[in-house]
């Protein structure tokens, strides 16, 4: 391979990879705000400035390119939850894995809005894989909730099921409120809203 082919070669993914991240942040926004059903390849391609044929040769369709979104953004949030410092009290890990969830739809307020569109629809074609992503998320909250049980008192009645949806689905509907009504809410503000949840849990 002649030296100008191979750095061609070396070149071409580096493009490729700048293409994906811009068809996903340019769908992500687009998405987010309209839903999925209601947003083109077309107007995809033209926010994030690439051809149609650029989104179909990354991703093979629209489905897939938001599956990869959904996915996409699942695993950032869950790689940041795997990078949380360790905590001694298990209730202060807890305040710090709602605290990240919160940062990460400040951050990302289209990714909470695409999830809450298509989370709640009777039906979609994302169905299976977002109980497969929802239930990854869970797993965190119960694994901080099992640590708590595990060194302090905690009320039994409480179901820990309805706990951890509460949780979880406190994080996107706080979230996204702060973001989009109330940004005078502080971060802080929120997490603490939400921790009365877990304070609920905890033996009187």
């Amino acid at each position: 391979m002649s030296a100008s082919a191979d750095g061609a070669s070396r070149r071409r993914p580096q493009r490729t990879e700048a293409s994906r991240q811009k068809i996903f942040e340019a769908s992500m926004l687009l998405i987010g705000e309209r839903g999925a059903s209601e947003v083109t390849v077309d107007e995809i391609a033209a926010e994030a400035g690439v051809s149609k044929g650029t989104v179909y040769y990354n991703f093979g369709s629209k489905s897939e390119l938001i599956a990869q979104l959904l996915r996409h953004g699942v695993d950032i949030l869950l790689a940041r939850f795997a990078a949380l410092p360790a905590e001694e009290d298990p209730v202060r890990a807890m305040e710090a894995v709602v605290a990240e969830a919160i940062a990460f739809l400040d951050e990302y307020p289209s990714f909470g809005r695409l999830w809450m569109n298509e989370n709640w629809k009777a039906e979609n074609e994302w169905q299976d894989l977002m109980r497969e992503l929802r239930a990854e998320l869970l797993d965190v909250i119960a694994a901080a909730l099992d640590r708590i049980a595990r060194k302090h008192a905690v009320n039994q009645e409480v179901s820990r099921s309805g706990l951890e949806a509460a949780i979880f689905g406190a994080c996107f509907i706080v979230g996204l409120d702060r973001k989009n009504l109330h940004p005078e809410r502080t971060q802080a503000a929120s997490v603490e809203a939400i921790m009365t949840f877990v304070k609920g849990y905890l033996a009187r």
